[in-house]
C-alpha cells in the first residue's frame, strides 16, 4: 500500500481507501469481509457517514480488534428517517447520532468528523456562525472525542468559504474524469494545499458511470469534434479513475465506494498497475468541458416520502437509456418502492447538490419501465 499525509492532520493514510456508502444494504458478513480484506491490504481510512443502527452495529463487528490499524471518520449532519438517508442540522439531533457513533462502534475518539454534505452559501455561514455545528464539532474534539474536524461538500464556491475560516483540516470533495473542466477547481486544490488541509476524494467513479458505456455523450462529443464514437463507448477503468484522482494535487487519498470484494480488488489493482494500466490520458479527451446536472446515484436527495431509493432507480434509469429489457423491468418492479411510486412532492429536487431534478427523471423512469 502507498501511504500518504493528510495534510496538516499528520495522519498517514492510504492512497486507495474506502467509502462505506455500498456497504449499507448488503448483508452483513459481505459487508464485514469487504472491511476486513481491505485492512489485510493494508487500507487504514475509512469514510463512515451512515446514521443507520443495523449498519454501524455490522461496522463495529468489522473494526472489532483493529481499531488501532483504522483511521475512522463520522459525519455531523448526517441522520436517518425510516431506515433512510437523512441531512440534519438539528443539533440535539446530530450531537446524539455523534454520541451513537461512539458508543455503537466502541471507540473514544473519532479521528476526523465531518460537517457533512454542505453546499449552499447559507448553511455554510450557518455551520461556522456562533453556536453552529463547527462550533459543536470544535466542542468534541476539546472533549477528546474528535482528533480533526472536516468537511464535505460537492461545490466549489462553498469549499473555498469552508477552507476559509481555518476552521478545517480535511476537506472531501468529489474528484473525477467527469469534473476536471470544473472551472476553479484546480484552484481549490492549491489553496488546499497552501493551508496544509487533507484532500480526500470521494466520487472517483463518478457513481460507477465512468464504468459503463455512455453512447449518448458519445453522440454530443463526436458532433463537437471530439474522440471517435468507437472510443467512446469504452468504459474507464477503475484504474485510470483512481490514477486520475491521485494525480490530482493535493490529494491525499481516495474513497472509491466496493460492495463487494470483487469491486475491491478492482480498487486495489492500482496498486500493481504499470504505467500504461493507469494512464487517463487519452479518456480526459472526452471530458474536455464542464457539463453539470448529471446523477451519481448519491443520495443526498433522501429521505423520500414515498419511500424510494432514488439513487437504484436512476441507476436503472442509466441502464435502460441503453435498452429497455424484461431484466431490468424486473429489477425496478423488485424495488420495495419504485418510480410509479413517485408523488411529484418536490421534496428531493433542492437536495441534490448536482442541480438533478429527481422528479423528473422518476417520470422518465416510470414511462420506459411501464410494460408495454
Amino acid at each position: 500500500m502507498e501511504y500518504r499525509t493528510l495534510g496538516r492532520t499528520g495522519l498517514e493514510v492510504s492512497a486507495i481507501s474506502l467509502g462505506t456508502e455500498y456497504l449499507l444494504d448488503v448483508p452483513p458478513v459481505q459487508a464485514v469481509d469487504v472491511v476486513r480484506r481491505a485492512i489485510e491490504a493494508g487500507v487504514n481510512y475509512f469514510d463512515l457517514f451512515y446514521a443507520q443502527p443495523a449498519f454501524r452495529d455490522t461496522m463495529a463487528q468489522a473494526f472489532e480488534g483493529l481499531r488501532d490499524r483504522v483511521v475512522l471518520t463520522a459525519h455531523l449532519g448526517a441522520g436517518e428517517r425510516d431506515g433512510q438517508y437523512e441531512r440534519i442540522r438539528d443539533p440535539e439531533r446530530c450531537a446524539a447520532y455523534i454520541e451513537d457513533n461512539l458508543r455503537r462502534y466502541r471507540i473514544d475518539c473519532i479521528d476526523v468528523l465531518f460537517l457533512h454534505n454542505c453546499d449552499e452559501p447559507d448553511d455554510c455561514d450557518a455551520i461556522f456562525a456562533p453556536g453552529g455545528l463547527a462550533e459543536m464539532a470544535e466542542g468534541f474534539r476539546s472533549e477528546g472525542k474528535a482528533r480533526f474536524v472536516g468537511f464535505s461538500t460537492h461545490t466549489i464556491a462553498t469549499a473555498r468559504r469552508a477552507i476559509a475560516t481555518d476552521r478545517v483540516d480535511v476537506l472531501m470533495f468529489p474528484i473525477n474524469l467527469t469534473g476536471h473542466a470544473t472551472p476553479g477547481r484546480r484552484e481549490l486544490f492549491e489553496a488546499c494545499l497552501d493551508r496544509g488541509i487533507g484532500l480526500v476524494g470521494m466520487k472517483p467513479y463518478a457513481g460507477g458511470k465512468l464504468l459503463q458505456p455512455q453512447p449518448e455523450l458519445s453522440l454530443t462529443r463526436v458532433a463537437t469534434g471530439g474522440p471517435s464514437l468507437e472510443m467512446d463507448q469504452q468504459a474507464v477503468t477503475p484504474v485510470q479513475c483512481l490514477a486520475y484522482a491521485l494525480a490530482q494535487p493535493g490529494v491525499s487519498a481516495v474513497v472509491p465506494g466496493c460492495s463487494d470484494l470483487s469491486q475491491l480488488e478492482d480498487a486495489l489493482s492500482w496498486l500493481s498497475a504499470d504505467d500504461a494500466e493507469r494512464d487517463f490520458s487519452a479518456a480526459l479527451a472526452g471530458f474536455g468541458r464542464f457539463r453539470s446536472g448529471e446523477c451519481v446515484y448519491c443520495n443526498h436527495c433522501l429521505p423520500c416520502p414515498a419511500g424510494i431509493d432514488i439513487g437504484a432507480v436512476m441507476r436503472l434509469l442509466d441502464r435502460a437509456r441503453v435498452g429497455v429489457t424484461a431484466a431490468l423491468r424486473d429489477e425496478h418492479a423488485a424495488l420495495p418502492a419504485n418510480a410509479f411510486h413517485c408523488r411529484q412532492c418536490g421534496a428531493c429536487t433542492p437536495r441534490c447538490p448536482f442541480g438533478v431534478d429527481p422528479g423528473e427523471l422518476m417520470a422518465q423512469a416510470a414511462e420506459l419501465f411501464a410494460v408495454p
